[in-house]
């Protein structure tokens, strides 16, 4: 089979290996959709520490070829997609119903504590209990399932309230999954920031109700004036200085999430007093649960996100360094990759 392994920074081998096989507790999938994610890009330009050789690749879906000895519930030809976090079940975060914040998490080629080959790659194996059943969604929208549970998983962190208002700072494919599902959870007002015009248009037509450019306009004046008090900001790039942008955006009480990937020695400088006399938090977000997966699922199997607008180019393996110098570009929006082509 064919899989694409970093062998080094800016360094990707299409290689030809031995097809795995599953253990008793996984199934062997055909990956037939995977999304191009910032975090790939990440370990590719060197950014994101990773041990090489890595295959990346976790936003994924396919048809289950085998399975483990020990699997009951799924048969050769399901149609699944693969939820990458794998969680040790045992520690103190996952009891609490926390799996994303695992002692010993494991990521399916993603970023966590241990990373293991990931789905850019004809076919990958999975815990039967990482995966769930798709139906007869199609596979480019199933593949959505991760990072879409990433960002419910954000929206519960900030505990948002039907009719507040929201700003979501970068409208990437991440920052337009936020604006989609902060819609479909009852959001107020939703104001995006973003200095690409194509982009701006992408997060009206899903659903914002403002699209500002930040590089034509003061943009907390601007905010203040379309919308009033900004209840919660997002930060969906993972720059430092946007974050303080999007601190600087919300009003007494309100709420910053810190959903882009910042660099890992990055810092940011905040006015400490605010947070105390005006009871405003910095939250932090970090990949998805279990739940949240599976939410996210049902989400996508009842049409409630709108993904197609997302998908801007298509590539098969051969083609993944072109994919990763297009998002470093900010060229398009979401990558997809077809292992199968």
């Amino acid at each position: 089979m064919k899989r694409a392994t970093l062998t080094d920074t800016q360094t990707l081998e299409l290689r030809d290996e031995q097809r795995p096989t599953p253990e008793s507790d996984e199934l062997l999938v055909a990956v037939n959709a995977c999304g191009v994610c910032a975090t790939d890009v990440h370990m590719y330009s060197g950014s994101l520490t990773v041990d090489f050789p890595l295959v990346p690749g976790h936003e994924c879906a396919g048809e289950v070829v085998s399975v483990g000895d020990d699997v009951d519930e799924f048969t050769a030809g399901d149609r699944v997609a693969i939820n990458p976090s794998v969680p040790c079940h045992e520690c103190r975060m996952c009891k609490s119903g926390r799996e994303n914040l695992c002692a010993n998490l494991t990521s399916i080629g993603g970023a966590a504590k241990h990373t293991i080959s990931g789905a850019f790659a004809e076919y990958v194996c999975a815990p039967a209990g990482n995966v769930e059943d798709i139906g007869d969604l199609d596979y480019r929208t199933a593949a959505f399932a991760e990072p879409l549970g990433c960002c419910i998983n954000g929206v519960d962190q900030i505990d948002l309230t039907s009719g507040e208002t929201v700003v979501v700072v970068g409208a990437g494919a991440i920052g337009l999954l936020l604006v989609g599902l902060l819609r479909a959870s009852g959001a107020g007002s939703i104001v995006v920031s973003e200095p690409v015009a194509e982009r701006r248009e992408a997060a009206l037509e899903i659903g914002a109700d403002h699209a500002v450019d930040p590089t034509e306009t003061d943009l907390e004046s601007t905010v203040d004036d379309l919308v009033g008090p900004v209840d919660v900001a997002i930060e969906a790039v993972g720059i430092p200085e946007l974050v303080e942008q999007a601190h600087a955006l919300t009003g007494p009480g309100g709420r910053t999430l810190v959903f882009g990937v910042p660099p890992e020695d990055a810092t940011v400088g905040l006015p400490v007093f605010d947070l105390f006399f005006e009871e405003r938090e910095v939250i932090g977000t970090y990949s998805l649960t279990p739940d949240t997966f599976a939410r996210a699922v049902r989400l996508l199997q009842n049409g409630r996100i709108d993904v197609d607008t997302l998908v801007t180019d298509e590539f098969g393996l051969d083609d993944l360094e072109t994919a990763f110098g297009q998002m470093e570009n900010r060229e398009g929006l979401k990558k997809m990759v077809y292992p199968q082509r």
